[in-house]
């Protein structure tokens, strides 16, 4: 069945009259279904989900089920070769665990803890409460390789926001460069003062298309350069290209920048909404998203493919008649278990999906899959780019063998 079904089937739900309720979060357990099916497993087993023929373009509720919270005993085992980053957030405290079990797969653990404030006249970092140092200690730990004669260990990049800035700060910052510097000194304190290893900053999608390339390139090459006179590194997010909102950051974005910037966090999931249901990431979105920054045959083109990291969502939404929205693992859990066979598979945007019914209402659900993130690696490996994962606190535990 076509996505492009499902959202037919989702608009007369919506003009019946929109009586259902939605599911905004994890189903109270006076709520749950008697499921017929049993988790029959769970942590470290000797086959991977390849060997055990789990990676099929329809998979099997029960399979989910059954499988999900296992992963293969190997978890230094690695099946991608490009930078890996890993989020990882508070408000899903799974991620933490997720990045010690399966630290050696990653390159980059990104924490997202701190933001960028004013106070007076001055600039501060606000989140430091949330800074762990015994659990970036034992990522460190876990994630230690030995290549050859070096030993390597997963890198930490705290990601950054300027949060609650206003218009007149922004303004400040924008056409001040000593402005800019006190930025920069705040946060390389912070980094220096916690051993990171650099940042990550999220700028340009809340200021791209609303003031001059020239003035964005200034604030992060400065960053870029202060940064790196002090052996850190920065990572920029950056928006893909939809057809709304256009280039945000393209092919000139890349030549400008890429000399300088340590990796690009591509943002190719949200491609759809509860205003306009669909798949989270088709497969051919995320594949333009990429080749317009750094089309083929371009310039320099291994260089700057190796820098992007594609973006790949462990969340998936969930579209009621009444809106719906994000769900994480254990809503999805809950709403599989009322699948009978297998899910639908949408062959032009590479997902899956299911509609389902049950004491809330009607359902259609997209959640990544073991296929569906598979053909996304394998699309990374294709082109030359590597991978950054929102969030490993949202997915399961067994979607950690394809990496």
């Amino acid at each position: 069945m076509r996505a492009s079904d499902a959202l037919v089937f989702l608009v007369i739900l919506l003009l019946s009259g929109g009586q259902l309720s939605s599911v905004q979060g994890t189903l109270s357990p006076n709520d749950k279904p008697k499921s017929k099916h049993k988790e029959l497993l769970r942590g470290p087993q000797d086959d991977d989900v390849f060997s055990l023929g789990l990676v099929s373009p329809e998979p099997l509720a029960k399979d989910i089920l059954a499988h999900h919270r296992a992963y293969h005993k190997d978890t230094a085992a690695r099946r991608f070769n490009g930078t890996t980053l890993g989020y990882v957030t508070p408000w899903n405290s799974h991620g933490y665990d997720v990045a010690k079990i399966f630290a050696k797969k990653f390159d980059i653990i990104s924490p997202v803890w701190l933001q960028i404030v004013k106070q007076g006249d001055a600039y501060a970092v606000a989140g430091m409460h949330d800074i762990d140092a015994g659990w970036v200690s034992d990522v460190r730990r876990k994630g230690k390789v030995q290549q050859q004669q070096l030993q390597r260990t997963v890198k930490v990049f705290p990601r950054f926001i300027f949060d609650h800035f206003t218009d007149r700060d922004i303004k400040l910052l924008l056409s001040d460069a000593k402005e800019r510097t006190k930025v920069n000194d705040v946060l390389i304190k912070c980094c220096k003062d916690n051993h990171f290893d650099g940042l990550v900053l999220e700028v340009w999608s809340q200021l791209a298309g609303r003031i001059d390339d020239k003035i964005l390139f200034n604030l992060v090459l400065q960053m870029a350069k202060e940064l790196q006179k002090q052996q850190l590194r920065l990572i920029l997010v950056i928006p893909p290209f939809r057809k709304d909102t256009g280039i945000l950051f393209g092919e000139k974005h890349m030549d400008t920048l890429y000399k300088h910037i340590y990796a690009f966090s591509l943002m190719t999931y949200d491609f759809s909404s509860v205003q306009r249901p669909g798949a989270n990431a088709p497969l051919y979105f995320v594949r333009q998203a990429v080749e317009t920054i750094a089309p083929k045959g371009c310039h320099d083109m291994e260089a700057k493919r190796s820098k992007i990291l594609l973006g790949l969502n462990m969340y998936g939404n969930d579209y009621t008649p009444d809106g719906g929205g994000p769900i994480t693992f254990s809503q999805y859990l809950d709403l599989v278990k009322n699948v009978k066979k297998h899910l639908t598979y949408d062959e032009r945007d590479v997902e899956n999906f299911f509609e389902i019914k049950n004491e809330n209402g009607r359902h259609i659900v997209f959640y990544p899959t073991l296929y569906s993130i598979n053909e996304r690696v394998k699309l990374a490996q294709e082109l030359g780019v590597g991978i950054s994962i929102w969030e490993l606190g949202q997915g399961l535990n067994y979607f950690y063998d394809l990496f």
